[in-house]
């Protein structure tokens, strides 16, 4: 699993409007704020409120605000919305299984189970919440 550019902005705009608790954002403040490129950012944010994380308002008041809950966004979920499974190799994935040309000989197929799990378990166990309290579950310091 590799995070895009377009997973990472995400983070960082879910983060900010976190942090405003509630507030309607303009998009040029959050490109400001987050170094997202404004075009790109509108975009992603598109995405994110497909998804049903955040809201808009029109306007010249207008902008963005979270929808859910910080304690309600899980950032597996996020990530697996936008970036698709989690797994290093699709022979592990649960979402987007594809057989390996060596499936029953194949000895690698424990150490990318066990990435995709440890990566799945972290991400799973960490809301945006946890991010803005500067906390994470299930990692070293967690």
């Amino acid at each position: 699993m590799k995070v895009s550019s377009r997973g990472e902005y995400a983070l960082r705009a879910l983060l900010l409007l976190g942090l405003r608790k509630g507030d309607v954002v303009p998009i040029s403040e959050i490109a400001e704020k987050t170094l997202v490129p404004n075009h790109y950012l509108e975009q992603i944010l598109l995405q994110l409120k497909a998804n049903g994380y955040v809201k808009s308002k029109r306007g010249a008041q207008g902008g963005y605000s979270l929808r859910l809950a910080p304690e309600e966004i899980v950032i597996g979920e996020v990530i697996r919305k936008l970036e698709g499974p989690l797994a290093p190799m699709s022979c592990v994935s649960v979402t987007a299984y594809e057989p390996c040309p060596l499936e029953g000989d194949c000895l690698l197929k424990p150490l990318w189970a066990l990435v995709r799990d440890t990566v799945a378990h972290v991400l799973d166990r960490t809301t945006l919440d946890h991010l803005l309290q500067g906390k994470t579950e299930g990692g070293p310091t967690g």
